[in-house]
């Protein structure tokens, strides 16, 4: 499976791109349990912090993955993402990737020109390259669950409504769809959730079974998390969902039984 535990994990959809609205601030801790069929497979966190890319103030979002119990046996798996974003913008400044998936290993950077439209690919086991195709607003892999949580007024989207933004990974462009399917409560370990369902529109073939594979639920609240996604892969099914949180910016909202 290599990395589709946590790239399904950090690639939720959240929905405002105005930072005094923003739907998260530094000191939100999320955290995902995730199984593969009826296994506990691996988790995943997410935290923010304050950070500074030369003199401009920016979030660090740091996230993590791991393997657990019978998966950690067989083939063990530690990833990291880092992002630097511009709190001002949404935008990326700077993208790392990090992992270590039963022995292959890859470490690569991204350094964004948002002014310019380039990026530069800083690959430590090959080589630094840059590319001029970049376009214009870009999200990485990680960048893009807060640059969505902050995209979409909720309390006016329409059931049907799709919007698409451009991610930059690995070394090429690649626009990503997103379709809201509706308004649905969920029932969770924190009790009944009122959420809004997307679905984003992902490439079939190796990994997922068909292009409509992936569910995702946000809260459908000021803080707009992701709090559970559903994925059918081209080998069985994945379920991801929040297990824990801390430091939210805007109060969490459950409805009583």
């Amino acid at each position: 499976m290599r990395k589709i535990y946590f790239l399904i994990a950090f690639l939720t959809i959240g929905l405002t791109s105005n930072y005094a609205q923003s739907a998260y601030q530094a000191g939100e801790s999320l955290k995902f349990k995730i199984k593969y069929g009826w296994f506990k497979a691996s988790e995943a966190t997410l935290d923010v912090k304050k950070a500074k890319v030369g003199q401009k103030d920016v979030l660090f979002v740091d996230g993590f993955g791991k393997s657990t119990g019978l998966l950690d046996v067989f083939f063990k798996v530690r990833d990291q993402y880092k992002t630097y974003i511009d709190p001002k913008t949404d935008l990326p400044q700077r993208f790392r990737r990090e992992i270590n998936e039963g022995g292959h290993i890859k470490n690569k950077e991204l350094v964004f020109d948002h002014q310019r439209n380039a990026v530069k690919v800083i690959d430590r086991k090959h080589k630094t390259t840059t590319h001029h195709s970049f376009k214009a607003g870009s999200q990485d892999m990680l960048s893009v669950l807060y640059f969505l949580r902050n995209k979409v007024d909720r309390k006016t989207i329409q059931t049907g409504e799709s919007f698409e933004i451009n991610l930059f990974f690995d070394e090429d462009n690649f626009p990503l769809k997103v379709k809201f399917l509706g308004r649905e409560v969920i029932q969770t370990e924190f009790g009944n959730v009122p959420t809004l369902k997307f679905r984003p529109y992902v490439m079939a073939g190796r990994v997922f079974e068909e292009k409509e594979s992936l569910t995702i639920w946000i809260t459908d609240d000021g803080n707009k998390m992701p709090i559970k996604i559903e994925a059918k892969l081209a080998v069985g099914s994945l379920t991801a969902k929040l297990s824990e949180f801390r430091g939210l910016k805007h109060s969490f909202r459950i409805i009583p039984d």
